[in-house]
């Protein structure tokens, strides 16, 4: 019988997971310096091994990940420019009989931490690095980015997960594979399903109390709502165009066809906004209309005018004008403000909207050093390879220093 495949999350052996999930959290406060008393030193590099190897590139076979681990591990040591300016070396030759008896004691500097470089080569990995850039919530789910053509490396689509970036490179992740990768689930809580039921029950009490009547006649019954709806506001400034193409064939004059031209575009321009237009819009179109008409019922109907200043009025008034500007200005912010980053309620959006920060998302949100990242858009730059400073490893592990030394250890052996 073939052997189960073990759980990924799982409470019985506890592994940290590179992913923003509750069970890595809460297997990262049940995290423990390794058992060095009762362990022999074989028990204790395999279980730092297997420990580590479960949160640094688990989705690397074993044998690939010892081909990239290298026994040298970077790190550098700041130096102060002032004592490099000050001096040239000779006073740490000083002893007795040259004035320097007693030397003030200096501050002792701390520990570089080697052992925590361990991994640092899978840091240089693509699906890695956008991990860390907070572009993704785990590293399996930036694979499939990437293997799937959402990212972009130097202007180039790049669908090798592994790829080796070199320092300077640039790589762009999708914002709309971001946002879904960052932002909450849409999932619906118990106290909502709970709401939806007792309101599910409500209707059907009522509807067993007042049945319902059979409709009167089978045409289309009109609304009654006192607010009409955007797809009926699309179908009435339809409408309006198709009275402006009757009004344009007769024979009306050229600068009134430019005015009726105008009003067209703003028509058109209010219906490719039509999801997002109020009655106030259309109503300020219906004026705009009924004016123009009734002023080229006036010019036919009245004489031709002598004053040619009276002759060159703009049909349209500077005030209805503004008002007109102010509809297409409100329409236009309204439509800003339901952009993709922050709609009022997107049912198509694959998270939940208004977009938020999935949750558990605080306790992993942090950025290396060697990485220059711009939120904005969604792209960042891999700087340099990370090192190791006194008392700072820059590759990010949850694991102490000990566990680190362990594994270490353990791939130093010659097979």
């Amino acid at each position: 019988m073939p052997r189960k495949k073990p759980r990924f999350h799982s409470l019985k052996k506890l592994n940290v997971r590179q992913d923003w999930s509750r069970w890595s959290l809460y297997s990262i406060s049940q995290l423990r310096a390794p058992n060095v008393t009762t362990k022999t030193y074989f028990q204790q590099k395999w279980a730092a091994k297997a420990s580590t190897r479960a949160y640094h590139g688990e989705q690397l076979r074993e044998k690939k990940w010892k081909r990239q681990f290298k026994r040298s591990l970077p790190a550098v040591v700041p130096m102060e420019h002032k004592y490099l300016a000050r001096y040239d070396g000779s006073e740490q030759a000083a002893g007795r009989g040259m004035g320097a008896d007693s030397e003030d004691k200096k501050r002792t500097p701390p520990m570089t931490p080697y052992m925590q470089m361990t991994y640092y080569p899978l840091e240089r990995r693509l699906d890695t690095a956008i991990f860390r850039a907070l572009f993704a919530s785990s590293v399996r789910q930036a694979r499939q980015f990437v293997v799937h053509g959402l990212v972009n490396v130097n202007g180039k689509k790049m669908i090798y997960p592994g790829y080796q970036l070199n320092p300077g490179d640039m790589f762009q992740v999708e914002p709309s594979s971001v946002m879904f990768a960052t932002g909450a689930q849409k999932t619906r809580s118990s106290l909502a399903r709970k709401i939806t039921r007792e309101k599910a029950a409500a209707r059907a009490e009522e509807r067993e109390k007042n049945p319902a009547r059979p409709p009167p006649h089978t045409s289309a019954v009109e609304s009654t709502r006192d607010e009409p709806t955007p797809a009926e506001l699309k179908k009435h400034m339809q409408a309006l165009i198709e009275q402006v193409d009757e009004l344009l064939e007769e024979d009306v004059k050229a600068k009134d066809k430019q005015k009726f031209r105008s009003f067209r575009q703003s028509v058109k321009k209010a219906i490719s906004l039509w999801k997002t237009a109020n009655p106030e819009t259309i109503s300020t179109l219906d004026t705009q209309f009924e004016f123009l008409k009734t002023q080229i019922a006036e010019r036919s109907a009245a004489p031709s005018p002598k004053d040619p200043s009276a002759a060159a009025e703009p049909l349209i008034s500077e005030e209805d004008q503004v008002k007109l500007r102010s509809a297409f200005e409100k329409l236009r912010l309204e439509t800003e403000h339901t952009s993709a980053w922050n709609p009022k309620r997107n049912n198509a959006a694959p998270y939940a909207t208004p977009w938020r920060p999935r949750d558990y998302m605080s306790a992993f949100a942090f950025i290396p050093r060697y990485l220059e990242v711009n939120q904005n858009i969604c792209a960042a730059v891999y700087l340099r390879h990370p090192v190791a400073r006194p008392g700072l490893a820059e590759v990010p592990t949850p694991f102490h220093i000990e566990t680190g030394q362990l594994a270490f250890n353990w791939y130093l052996r010659r097979r």
